[in-house]
């Protein structure tokens, strides 16, 4: 079985303007971009992690300028994006909001991590259910799991502030299943690689940096670091394994 070739873009922050910015950075300039390099390199499937607007449903109509055709684009919300705008705009492929997709030897759960009208994300009942139901129906499938906020702490307080507020819930819900090889998420503007030892193994815990502005790690309140744009590249492995680099604008 052939491995899985998928590209992480996040936190795109688009908005109706073509020449909108993020601190200085032309936003959709910055995403046109990422996807000329990332997309240099064969792909199989895009994951679109959130915030892909910036309070502003008119930025889902850039996007979906940029991204036909291309490879299947998985999409979740942040805390910045329009549930029912987005919905509405990216209902037609390549995009898929939510729920999971199965390619290879893997399965990839796109979670909803949204609280509207807060900055820090929440999984409810319904979506830790929909996690625990997602995996138990491919026991059989290596699974990476992707979010928007971080499940763990960043080592920035402001940053942690912010997070995922029910992580325990969370990998309560990851360490009942063998498979899980895998998270992913955006929101935090910087790159962060590193292992949990879970009952069945480690389980890799992977951050990605934004195709506009970045955050400065490891500070207690907000600061903007020098870094250019990025993305993920992740090679899928059909034994499990995950290969993957954080690249940035060249």
């Amino acid at each position: 079985m052939t491995a899985v070739r998928a590209l992480q873009i996040t936190d795109t922050h688009l908005v109706g303007d073509p020449g909108g910015r993020q601190r200085g950075i032309v936003v959709l300039d910055s995403l046109r971009a990422v996807l000329r390099q990332g997309l240099r390199e064969p792909t199989d499937l895009i994951l679109l992690t959130g915030d892909i607007a910036h309070d502003d449903y008119r930025g889902y109509d850039r996007l979906r300028e940029e991204f036909a055709p291309t490879p299947p684009v998985l999409c979740i919300p942040g805390n910045h994006d329009d549930p029912a705008a987005m919905r509405d705009s990216l209902r037609f492929a390549p995009f898929r909001i939510g729920g999971h997709h199965d390619a290879g030897a893997w399965r990839v759960v796109m979670l909803d991590s949204q609280r509207l009208g807060h900055s820090g994300g929440h999984l409810d009942d319904a979506e830790l259910q929909r996690l625990d139901d997602s995996l138990n129906e491919a026991p059989h499938r290596h699974a990476l799991v992707v979010l928007h906020h971080p499940p763990i702490t960043m080592g920035s307080a402001w940053l942690d502030a912010i997070g995922l507020d029910n992580n325990l819930d969370f990998f309560a819900v990851l360490d009942r299943h063998a498979g899980v090889r895998g998270v992913l998420w955006g929101h935090a503007h910087q790159a962060l690689d590193r292992q949990r030892a879970g009952p069945y193994g480690a389980v890799r815990l992977m951050a990605t940096p934004s195709t506009c502005v970045q955050f400065r790690p490891n500070v207690s309140e907000f600061d903007i670091d020098e870094h250019p744009p990025g993305y993920r590249r992740l090679t899928l492995l059909a034994d499990g394994r995950i290969e993957t680099t954080v690249e940035w604008l060249e």
